[in-house]
């Protein structure tokens, strides 16, 4: 928590700082000029890209498959484009970051590594997490035993 309060203040510190040098070095308007190209660049980099994580990620539903690396993909691309119409050139650098593919992607790992093991904790206690999200019936969690307590397996019946 601290770390974003930290991070809070130092960012704007660091682009108040940069945009005031630049603007003294080339001007205020082509300073002005420059973070506005940077954000027109920045949407239309993230309207493409995420089409195509879009388009993978229905892809891999129509196979039977989750899209978990779509989906983070697309949370770095939603905070990538904020950090882009974040008027400033830090906020822009890392924001591109995240629009560019092998970069977004390396950030993705990042996350999803965090999450598995996450994950790998439920294997220890016997189930899969793939045994939870598909609702496997042979799985031991599917099973009309409760394990742990918080799981009820049950059928029934509406009587009006």
């Amino acid at each position: 928590m601290r770390f974003l309060l930290l991070l809070f203040i130092i960012i704007p510190v660091i682009e108040i700082t940069v945009l005031i040098n630049v603007g003294q070095a080339i001007g205020a308007w082509y300073t002005v000029g420059l973070v506005l190209l940077s954000a027109f660049i920045g949407v239309n980099m993230l309207r493409y890209q995420g089409l195509s994580t879009l388009a993978r990620a229905q892809q891999r539903m129509n196979a039977g498959q989750i899209p978990g690396n779509e989906m983070v993909e697309g949370i770095v691309l939603a905070v990538g484009g904020a950090l882009l119409l974040t008027p400033g050139f830090v906020t822009d650098v890392i924001g591109f970051l995240c629009l560019i593919p092998y970069t977004r992607k390396a950030l993705a790992r990042q996350v999803m590594s965090r999450f598995t093991v996450v994950a790998m904790s439920h294997r220890q206690n016997g189930v899969a997490p793939e045994d939870i999200i598909n609702h496997r019936p042979d799985s031991p969690r599917s099973q009309n035993t409760d394990r742990n307590g918080d799981i009820i397996d049950g059928d029934f019946r509406r009587e009006d």
